[in-house]
């Protein structure tokens, strides 16, 4: 037979244990009630809407040296500097995927797009005004200065044909979404650099053109 003090140790445990249960849930559901009031006190920003827009990127292939005009849709920034670099970090990075034609290594391309105005000129014939960040995004002739990473350099497949189909695919692309650009000229990590990958001229500025460029047509071999 039990004793009865070990019964009575026995309960009063059990008691102990219905209490610090009860305090227990008691205290989750205080703490659930205050972290849904904080929830709903908290305001809710409204959503934004972003629409999409054909654009046309200037796509290389490697395979016949060409540069094709491709439309996709997707939402761009309406700011010029933004709509800029956004456009080209999706061409660049388009280049990353396993179907690429033109493949290049994923990772950061593109640091910053700057849009300068044109040169000022006075009728002294003194030298013109250096340029400066435009303010008006629909004044023609801006030059797009184009501040790459360094490890997009670092990393880009050297030759004289794979470099100048990045460099035409750049500029192609900027003069078709911003038609306001006349011309196109490369920084490295905000400092000029002398070739893309060995071949590339990066420290001249590029006419910013229509690029399309298509492969040259078979011959036919004459026979004998």
């Amino acid at each position: 037979m039990i004793p009865r003090y070990q019964r009575i140790l026995f309960w009063s445990l059990f008691g102990g244990i219905l209490l610090m249960s009860a305090f227990l849930l008691r205290g989750c559901e205080q703490a659930h009630k205050r972290l849904a009031a904080l929830n709903n006190a908290t305001p809710i920003a409204a959503p934004t809407a972003t629409t999409t827009e054909d654009i046309t990127l200037y796509l290389a292939s490697d395979d016949d040296a060409s540069i094709t005009p491709t439309t996709e849709s997707f939402a761009l920034p309406q700011a010029p500097t933004l709509r800029a670099r956004t456009l080209l970090e999706h061409l660049l990075a388009t280049y990353s995927l396993p179907t690429s034609k033109h493949p290049l290594q994923s990772g950061p391309a593109v640091d910053d797009v700057f849009l300068l105005a044109p040169r000022e000129t006075n009728q002294n014939n003194k030298p013109n005004k250096p340029n400066k960040p435009s303010s008006d995004p629909s004044q023609p002739n801006q030059l797009a200065i184009v501040n790459l990473h360094s490890s997009f350099v670092d990393n880009h497949p050297s030759g004289i044909q794979v470099e100048a189909l990045t460099v035409q695919s750049i500029v192609g692309t900027l003069h078709s979404a911003l038609p306001q650009i006349t011309g196109v000229r490369f920084l490295v990590d905000g400092q000029p650099h002398d070739t893309l990958a060995g071949h590339a001229d990066l420290l001249r500025t590029y006419p910013a053109v229509d690029t399309t460029s298509h492969p040259a047509p078979p011959t036919e071999t004459p026979q004998l």
